[in-house]
């Protein structure tokens, strides 16, 4: 999240996370909790996930809005969600759950419908939503809550088929080399032709693994950036052809120039919510096999 409008007070903010016992492959949870009333104002900017946010704010809560759709209360938000804020005020809290998108397939339905929009959670799960968002606000810790998130989330990942493990493997594959890598290589080595890739990948993700490369690359630069390493060494260790490129890229994907995307506060928190996200931290490599060829 990006804040280009009221700054949120990171001081009044408790964030939680579940313990390591407690968590899913392919699933990251953080629960936030804001001590004092306060207005919000919040650009989300585009994140390698589809993310959950379950709104368990008192009062009316959080108002998502994009060009053309305007929601309140829990969302989905997809891949590449383009123009989209977050207003609210009040005891904010809510928790957020970050689902890569092969599992999102599986939790969500087909993660197409999510691709570059924000929906209601209701419109996805209907009645499940309503039902889910009591027995968390019924809990009485986080620890309860993330116990409840897991048996959800859980149950629905065992309920559908699982996408190809070609689409499962290339995404994996583009994740780990943080998107440097090349869709026609990811082809020979799942033993597809590119175009049937580029196919099955986009009809079952909503991304083409070109996208999906660039918006993974993009993640560790603006980590990169916030941490502090100038644009010019970004640029280089993130895989663009220079400095310009970096600009381009950070600009389509996050309306900003890299130095303000550095000195902007919405990577204030990652390292507590999502360590996983850090810039030093080693890509995960469990589970990245290559399919056999079909």
């Amino acid at each position: 999240m990006l804040s280009t409008g009221t700054q949120p007070d990171w001081a009044s903010l408790e964030v939680a996370v579940p313990r390591l016992s407690g968590r899913l492959p392919g699933i990251s949870m953080a629960g936030f909790r804001q001590r004092v009333p306060a207005p919000v104002d919040i650009a989300m900017v585009a994140h390698p996930s589809v993310t959950l946010l379950v709104d368990l704010s008192e009062g009316e809560g959080l108002v998502y809005d994009t060009p053309g759709r305007h929601e309140r209360g829990s969302v989905v938000i997809g891949l590449l969600p383009g123009d989209l804020r977050a207003t609210g005020r009040g005891v904010g809290e809510c928790l957020q759950i970050r689902l890569e998108p092969s599992v999102a397939a599986a939790v969500l339905g087909t993660s197409t419908e999510f691709s570059g929009t924000v929906v209601s959670l209701d419109d996805v799960w209907g009645h499940d939503a309503v039902r889910a968002e009591r027995r968390l606000r019924a809990a009485a810790s986080w620890d309860e809550r993330f116990t409840i998130a897991v048996e959800i989330l859980g149950r629905r990942l065992g309920a559908r088929p699982p996408i190809d493990p070609e689409v499962a493997y290339t995404w994996r594959r583009t994740l780990t080399s943080r998107g440097r890598v090349r869709v026609d290589g990811l082809a020979d080595e799942v033993g597809w032709s590119r175009k049937r890739l580029w196919s099955r990948f986009r009809s079952q993700l909503g991304i083409t693994p070109k996208r999906a490369a660039q918006l993974v690359r993009f993640d560790h630069a603006a980590h990169l950036l916030a941490a502090g390493h100038s644009p010019a060494s970004v640029a280089i260790e993130s895989g663009y052809v220079d400095q310009s490129h970096l600009h381009r890229e950070v600009r389509a994907f996050a309306g900003l120039t890299p130095t303000a995307v550095a000195a902007a506060p919405w990577l204030a928190i990652d390292d507590v919510a999502w360590p996983a996200s850090s810039p030093t931290s080693s890509p995960m490599t469990d589970g990245e096999r290559i399919p056999e060829h079909r």
